[in-house]
Formats: C-alpha cells, structure tokens, sequence
C-alpha cells in the first residue's frame, strides 16, 4: 500500500472479494450401485407388492420377460428400448400417485441400502462448500426424493411426458441414458455456475465413462470390470463401498388404499421394476465375473 493510502470498505471486504472469484464447484453422483447398494426400482419392488400395488406374479412375469436382455447385455440399444417401452405402458399413471407410493416406501426399500461411505462423500462435499447433485437415468419420480433422503441439493433424472391432468402420457420427455449424462451435467452447471473442471463425479459402470471424463475429479466407486481397468490406466481415484447403512428416519406408514393402482396401472409399474430387478441381477453377475 502506496504512502498514507488507507483500505477503503470493511475489512474483510478484500476477503469476499477473493472467495467470490474462486470457481463454485459440484459433486455429481450416480445412484444405483454408487449411493444405493441395489437399484432403485429394484428396491421400491417388495414394499410395493406388499402393499398391493403390484402381485408377485406380475413382478416375477416382468421380470422373466426381461431376461433376454440381461443374457444379452444391456447395451444403449436395448436400454432405450426398453425405456420406450416403460414409458409407454406407464401411459395413463397418475404422476401424483406414484410419487406419494415412493415416498411411503423410503424408509424401508431405500435406507437399508443407502452406503454409509456415500453419505460420508456427501457430507465432505457440503462441508467443503460444494454442490451435491444425483444423476441418475431412472425416472424422477423415484430419483427425487431418494436425493432429498442423503442430503442431495437437487437431482436430474429421466423424465416422462405428462398431460395437462398430471398422467403419464406414454412418451419420454428427456432421457438421462449413458451419455446423456453429459449435457445434464454442463445444462446443471451453466444454470448454477459450476466449473465442471474443478468438480467430482462418481459411478459404478463404464456406461458413464462420458460422464466422468466431464469433470475434473472422476471417481470409479464399486465399478464395474471395464471401468476398473479404464480408472486404473488411467490414474483415477477408486473406491468400493461396502457398508449399507438404515439412515435414522421414522418408518414410513402402509399405503392408504386411494394411492393403490388399477391393474393396467399396476403391470405398468411392474415394468418398471422388473427392468430394475434385471439391472441388479445384470450387476450382481458382473460383480461376480470381476
């Protein structure tokens, strides 16, 4: 400071002025496999049968006729097949009513399930002033509130088109499938001012390698055989998670008997999990194969 020159302003002002200028940053997570020891529409499967919005016939019938795919392999292919046709049996849903069914299922499908070693990254990240976003290609109404359950400050997941009444119209608003992820990501960080270079991302599969090629700090968490080998040449950080911990909420009600769906409605859903049971088992057998 030049001569009798005196600092203007309050005296931390120079203080904001550098913490204002330093980049904001995020931790993008995925969450099956990643926050959640299973999928989630495979998670939210029994509670559902067991408050009679799906039979386990119908849960099993769903599942059989998943199993081509999972013999084949789940490509990108056949993934957004397979949401098309999620989607368009899901025509006629209420979007109200399945959002209610998962929030009175959180506390027993999900909080067992949720890794204690996730929860302990997310609190690091908020501690550490970041951002805490799940991304996920599972549809919104599961993904939300199970983001809001581990502390998530938003989520971004696949959307279904809905009509002016609310149900679902039977066609695919956006999908978050593999490499959309990646314009999730910079559509996420341009809105809230994220610099995607000095971010984390963390995931399971080699699906979402785009995505983790995106950000500054990726990390293979549980991955999967190609990801491991990926992650390893190429000198990323790895973790594996090996503790589900019940998060210390208070068990959610039974489902009031307006919330149960039409059977139309419920073999609808029942695809819906079916396709998660099969992604599960699909990540069991790769976990296997390691």
């Amino acid at each position: 400071m030049r001569g009798n020159q005196q600092p203007s302003g309050h005296p931390h002002e120079a203080q904001e002025v550098i913490v204002d200028k330093a980049p904001r940053r995020a931790a993008y997570f995925d969450l099956d496999k990643t926050v959640l020891a299973t999928s989630t529409t495979f998670a939210l499967g029994d509670p559902m049968r067991r408050s009679g919005l799906i039979s386990t016939s119908a849960l099993a019938r769903g599942v059989v006729a998943q199993l081509p795919y999972l013999l084949m392999g789940a490509d990108e292919e056949h993934s957004a097949r397979l949401m098309r046709q999620l989607a368009a049996m899901s025509a006629g849903l209420e979007r109200r009513r399945l959002q209610e069914v998962v929030d009175q299922a959180l506390s027993t499908a999900i909080e067992p399930a949720v890794y204690a070693e996730a929860l302990d990254l997310i609190q690091a990240h908020h501690e550490a002033g970041h951002d805490v976003v799940i991304v996920s290609a599972s549809v919104e109404e599961m993904v939300e509130p199970v983001a809001a359950l581990v502390g998530a400050d938003r989520a971004v997941a696949t959307q279904m088109e809905t009509d002016a009444e609310g149900r679902f119209t039977g066609a695919i608003a956006r999908s978050l499938l593999h490499g959309a992820k990646v314009e999730a990501l910079e559509a996420d960080a341009a809105a809230h001012g994220i610099d995607l270079a000095a971010s984390w991302a963390y995931s399971d599969s080699v699906s979402d390698l785009p995505m983790l090629q995106a950000v500054g700090h990726p990390v293979a968490v549980n991955p999967d055989r190609e990801l491991r080998h990926h992650a390893t040449q190429a000198g990323w950080m790895v973790r594996d998670f090996q503790r589900p911990l019940t998060l210390r909420r208070p068990l959610a009600p039974p489902v009031p008997a307006a919330l149960q769906l039409r059977p139309e409605q419920a073999e609808a859903l029942t695809s819906a999990l079916a396709l998660g049971a099969v992604g599960a088992l699909a990540a069991w057998l790769t976990w296997r194969r390691r």
